[in-house]
């Protein structure tokens, strides 16, 4: 049989005592309280003694629970700044990292912006141009140098025509299609560009090496007066590019010449302009009168 669940203390004397305890322990506390507040009453004096003895008994009690507790909340607040700081550290290197693509981005687009201008300043100095356009790509691992223009014949583009950038000059128009064409460039190993030193005019023939760079050979083989540092431009000879473009810049002199750096290199050009053929009609005149030209009968031919 299960015992009640309302057991009387009378059962064990344990009991007992300690319900007597508790009862002797409240009334000695009213106690003690009543005669404290008729001290506090009578004796205002006696019972500010009696304060400070008490203060000063539970003095070390209190001072080492406020340390435990001022230890405690130093730990919690400083686990706290390590987690805060960590979070902070992280949210500002995301911060600098996109800080440090927009400045990126902002610089290209300011780059961009600078090379627009001084096409268009160019486009408004030479007058006679007839396109706009953006180079589309051009080859760097062939062993020709050509580059794909976004104009084709629909624009007014012509086979031979000059193409440049506010560099100095890039190619001419190799072929044309009715919305792009294909542009051979200065580098190309194939193209033989008549310049002159800008200085004293001294001519010469500069032919592309494929890698961004043109051998130049005076005319007058007999002499070599080339130095680091010459500007080396168009001289007109020849009818197809008008003279004074900028084409290249000497960087080293050689047995038979010297080798220049070309000015507008076709992977950082991206916006160039086309110009008519300087002598068109010169040379339209030149490819007729070959056309024309009967084939030579080779001795002892009929």
């Amino acid at each position: 049989m299960a015992p009640p669940k309302n057991r009387r203390p009378g059962f064990s004397k344990r009991a007992q005592y300690s319900i007597f305890a508790g009862y002797m322990l409240g009334i000695l506390g009213a106690v003690v309280g009543l005669l404290l507040l008729l001290i506090s009453i009578v004796d205002p004096r006696g019972f500010s003694t009696l304060r400070t003895i008490g203060a000063e008994v539970t003095a070390p009690v209190s001072k080492t629970l406020s340390e435990a507790r001022g230890a405690t909340g130093s730990a919690s607040n400083n686990i706290s700044a390590y987690f805060y700081a960590a979070s902070k550290n992280a949210a500002m290197l995301e911060e600098l990292e996109k800080s440090r693509i927009e400045i990126l981005e902002a610089r290209a687009l300011k780059q961009e912006n600078e090379r627009l201008k001084r096409l268009l300043k160019l486009k408004e100095d030479v007058g006679d141009s007839i396109a706009l356009g953006r180079l589309i790509s051009s080859t760097s691992s062939s062993s020709r140098r050509i580059a794909t223009l976004g104009l084709g014949s629909t624009s007014g583009l012509l086979v031979g025509q000059p193409v440049r950038a506010p560099e100095g000059l890039v190619g001419r128009v190799l072929e044309t299609g009715p919305s792009t064409s294909r542009i051979l460039l200065v580098s190309d190993a194939k193209n033989v560009t008549p310049v002159k030193r800008a200085s004293d005019e001294l001519p010469a023939f500069a032919t592309g090496r494929g890698d961004g760079t043109v051998d130049v050979r005076p005319i007058n083989l007999g002499t070599n007066p080339f130095k680091g540092g010459d500007l080396l431009i168009t001289s007109g000879s020849g009818g197809l590019y008008s003279p004074g473009i900028p084409v290249a810049i000497v960087i080293r002199k050689t047995e038979t010449g010297a080798i220049a750096r070309i000015l507008a290199n076709s992977a950082k050009v991206s916006h160039v302009i086309v110009q008519p053929i300087f002598q068109a009609e010169t040379m339209r005149q030149i490819a007729k009168d070959e056309a024309e030209r009967p084939a030579e009968i080779p001795e002892g031919g009929q």
